[in-house]
C-alpha cells in the first residue's frame, strides 16, 4: 500500500495544480535530449533562456519498461542509451514505488535493474510522491551532478499522482508520459486523465519550479 500516495493526493483538494505537468509526451521515445529543451518558454516571438537541467529522474513501470518487468523496453534502448550520455552517471536516477522500496524488501529487482540499466536505482523508504527529500539527498551527496536546487532536476513519469505530483512538491520540472509502453485503461488512469483534462480546460496550470527546496 502507498500510504504516501493516500496521504499526499489529499494536497490536490487544496493545490490541484500540484499533479499538472511541464511538459507532455505520448511515449519515452518522445523524450526530447536535452531535456531543457522541453521546457523552452515564449515571450510573444522570442524564446526565453532554457532552464538549467542537470539531473534526470525516470520512473521505470510502464515509462521505460513494461510494468513488473526490469528491463528497458527494447523500443527504447536507443532513447535510453541516448540519455545516458546527456546525463551520464548519477546525473540519471530510477526511482520506483516497485523496484527499491518496501516492495522490494530485498532490493533484489532493484540490483536487477540496475544491472540491466547500468543507472543506479534509489533505495527509498518512503514511495512517491513523498520521497522527494530522499532524491535531493542522493543528488546533493554527488557533487559530481553539479545540482544544488530542486529546480535543476527534471521527473519523468507515467503517473500523474505520483511523478508529477513529485516533481512538483520538490519544487521541479515534472514531464509526464501520456500514454505509456503499454496502454493503461484502468481506474486510476482513467481518473487522472480526466482530472487533467478538466484543470486545464479551467486555466490552471503547473507551478513554476522554485529554488528554495528546503
Amino acid at each position: 500500500m502507498n500510504i504516501s500516495g493516500t496521504f499526499n493526493i489529499l494536497r490536490l483538494l487544496t493545490n490541484p495544480s500540484l499533479c499538472l505537468p511541464h511538459h507532455t509526451i505520448s511515449t519515452f521515445d518522445q523524450l526530447p535530449i536535452p531535456l531543457s529543451h522541453a521546457f523552452t518558454k515564449r515571450n510573444g516571438s522570442e524564446k526565453t533562456k532554457n532552464p538549467d537541467i542537470r539531473a534526470i529522474v525516470l520512473d521505470k513501470d510502464n515509462c521505460f519498461s513494461i510494468p513488473k518487468q526490469n528491463e528497458i523496453y527494447p523500443a527504447y534502448a536507443s532513447k535510453f542509451d541516448d540519455l545516458k550520455k546527456a546525463y551520464p552517471g548519477p546525473k540519471l536516477l530510477i526511482v520506483s514505488n516497485s523496484s527499491g522500496t518496501s516492495s522490494d524488501p530485498s532490493h533484489i529487482e532493484a540490483e536487477l535493474l540496475e544491472r540491466n540499466t547500468d543507472v543506479h536505482v534509489l533505495r527509498h523508504a518512503t514511495k512517491k510522491p513523498g520521497c522527494h527529500a530522499e532524491i535531493m539527498e542522493f543528488f546533493r551527496s554527488r557533487p559530481e551532478t553539479g545540482v544544488t536546487e530542486a529546480s535543476q532536476v527534471a521527473v519523468v513519469g507515467d503517473r500523474l499522482f505520483t511523478d508529477v505530483m513529485m516533481a512538483n512538491m520538490m519544487g521541479s520540472y515534472g514531464v509526464w508520459v501520456k500514454d505509456g509502453v503499454v496502454p493503461d485503461h484502468g481506474l486510476l488512469s482513467r481518473v487522472e486523465k480526466g482530472c487533467s483534462s478538466f484543470l486545464l480546460r479551467r486555466g490552471y496550470v503547473p507551478p513554476e519550479p522554485r529554488s528554495d527546496f528546503e
